[in-house]
């Protein structure tokens, strides 16, 4: 018998599909489900580094949803499926395993140190938007579009504080951003978390990479 997710209500179910469905359009390394004591964390990927030298940040935004109190579970899907009750929604037979998450940010010890309003966060999405439009060329393969969108989301900006403005795309992305709030910014060792009424963006920055410095061992003249 297929696993299913027994969510509180229909409204709920339907909060969960449009997740999913923001989450797919930006890229298809799925959505990671996370439930255990009647809460299910539903956490999708706007940005994420790939490969080892890839500095891109990562950038999750993050949905909680109400479920079954007795449901638990750790899974990354591409997909789920209505049934016939509007409650319940199927898993797929297998999951997927993106990078992205292995690294998950703390479920604790958040200090809040800024806010930013939301109507500059829509404002710095538009524009990293437009610019990526503007650097696609006609004919840009996948590489250069990806090495693109890095660019512009993976920028500091100084109107959001230094984020990465990739937190303004995730925001605009994935729905978060609905009139006006102030939206308190809190961090967590390397992680950032802006928290919206309807959501959480969460930004980790690039691993430093590179080479140390050749030292010499042993004895010398």
């Amino acid at each position: 018998m297929p696993h299913q997710l027994l969510l509180a209500d229909s409204d709920t179910s339907k909060d969960v599909l449009t997740f999913l469905g923001r989450a797919t359009r930006i890229s298809d390394e799925g959505v990671r489900l996370q439930a255990a004591d009647g809460v299910l964390a539903l956490t999708g990927a706007a940005l994420a580094p790939h490969g080892l030298f890839d500095q891109t940040p990562t950038v999750l935004a993050m949905r909680i949803v109400r479920v079954d109190p007795e449901l638990e579970c750790d899974v990354v899907v591409a997909s789920l499926s209505a049934t016939d009750d509007d409650r319940v929604l199927t898993l797929p037979e297998t999951g997927l395993s993106p990078a992205w998450a292995g690294v998950a940010p703390p479920r604790g010890q958040w200090q809040a140190t800024s806010s930013l309003a939301a109507s500059v966060i829509a404002q710095r999405a538009q524009w990293g938007i437009s610019a990526v439009a503007r650097g696609a060329t006609p004919g840009s393969g996948e590489e250069a579009v990806r090495a693109l969108r890095a660019a512009i989301w993976g920028e500091p900006d100084e109107d959001l504080g230094g984020l990465p403005r990739g937190v303004a795309f995730a925001a605009d992305a994935f729905g978060f951003i609905s009139g006006e709030e102030d939206v308190s910014v809190m961090t967590s060792g390397r992680w950032t978390r802006l928290a919206f009424r309807r959501g959480h963006v969460l930004a980790r920055g690039p691993v430093a990479s590179g080479l140390t410095a050749v030292r010499g061992t042993g004895a010398t003249d």
